[in-house]
């Protein structure tokens, strides 16, 4: 476990693509179609517009002529829509978050491909094999009404006062990637699957209830509906922007540090992708200098180059953010084989 101390890049922002949002057929298009589809998590494309896919995709789409198909949806959603067309592939492109993208690595849903400044990527940020590699740093976290809830809270322990009943909501484990990785930081926090279940069995007398996806909690916490959800950094640095009510923190165990893990945005090239050659070109791109550098100036979130490193306003608040903040590295290949079996045990413990 650390405190987080390195340089970190930001940005504004929240997020709406100029480019459409219907998959392309993969059975009727020729593999030289100026098209590449892109499914990936929500977060990086902005209601407003000016998100980081919002200047990326058009920049490609001018540099190259290619057009960017995107489709959007919760990290196992996206995963899942792959995994059913596996003998139909519509995808070129595949961006979710952990363990979502380990799980598609597994059931053979990506093709290695490593693109031009993948070296310049923290190992423990990409696949061994190439399968996939960060094109967003990002870390977990959660939301507070700062209005209605002027203090965040400190504690998981807190959360279970009455004042909070119902006005308490996280997205769903095994659904959204930020859903999980509730499971993942509550499992670290209080020492194990067992007590972590015992806790969110007692969190559920608080809770709304399910949500597909997190990026639609934010406005709810932002308009006092409710006090506090989970979220992760980059999205709600950026929601914050046209959110003012929105306060991001990290709970910790009583008596414990607050903590977090990092929980980046991850790309590969879709195996049997119907344009793989658009596919590593717009991977590349991503994964550029320039895209990188804005990943601070737009994003909201943490360039994944090493080499690229956020100077702005942005990234000065979001190291304040960070500071003192305790990241661990979750197992994710036991995360990756157990997490069904954890999923189940959540869904057992809450009556989900």
């Amino acid at each position: 476990m650390r405190t987080y101390t390195k340089p970190v890049a930001a940005v504004t922002g929240a997020l709406v693509l100029a480019a459409g949002l219907t998959a392309c057929d993969g059975s009727s298009a020729a593999s030289d179609e100026k098209v590449v589809t892109v499914y990936s998590a929500d977060g990086l494309k902005g209601e407003a517009g000016d998100g980081w896919y919002d200047k990326v995709f058009p920049d490609f789409e001018k540099q190259t002529g290619i057009k960017v198909k995107y489709v959007e949806g919760g990290s196992g959603e996206m995963v899942q829509r792959a995994l059913r067309e596996k003998s139909n592939t519509q995808a070129d492109v595949l961006v979710t978050l952990p363990p979502f993208i380990q799980q598609a690595g597994s059931k053979g849903l990506l093709q290695s491909y490593e693109p031009k400044g993948a070296d310049q990527v923290d190992g423990g940020d990409k696949a061994g094999d190439g399968t996939w590699t960060s094109v967003v740093d990002n870390y977990f976290g959660f939301v507070h009404n700062k209005k209605e809830l002027p203090a965040a809270p400190k504690t998981w322990e807190e959360l279970l006062d009455a004042k909070y009943k119902d006005k308490l909501q996280y997205s769903t484990p095994g659904v959204a990637g930020d859903g999980t990785a509730v499971l993942i930081k509550a499992m670290h926090d209080f020492g194990g699957k067992d007590a972590a279940m015992e806790y969110l069995k007692k969190l559920q007398a608080n809770n709304v209830g399910p949500s597909s996806s997190t990026s639609k909690l934010a406005p709810k916490v932002d308009k006092g509906e409710l006090l506090v959800a989970n979220g992760d950094v980059q999205m709600n640095f950026a929601q914050a922007k046209s959110m003012p009510n929105l306060g991001i923190w990290f709970p910790a165990k009583a008596g414990g540090k607050p903590t977090t893990f990092a929980l980046p945005y991850a790309a590969g090239l879709v195996n049997r992708a119907p344009h793989t050659e658009n596919g590593k070109k717009l991977l590349d791109f991503m994964l550029s200098e320039g895209a990188q550098r804005e990943v601070s100036a737009i994003g909201g979130g943490f360039p994944a180059r090493k080499d690229v490193k956020g100077t702005d306003a942005n990234a000065i608040e979001l190291a304040a953010l960070m500071e003192g903040v305790e990241v661990f590295e979750p197992d994710w290949a036991d995360i990756d084989k157990n997490l069904a079996a954890y999923v189940d045990a959540w869904k057992s413990a809450t009556g989900s």
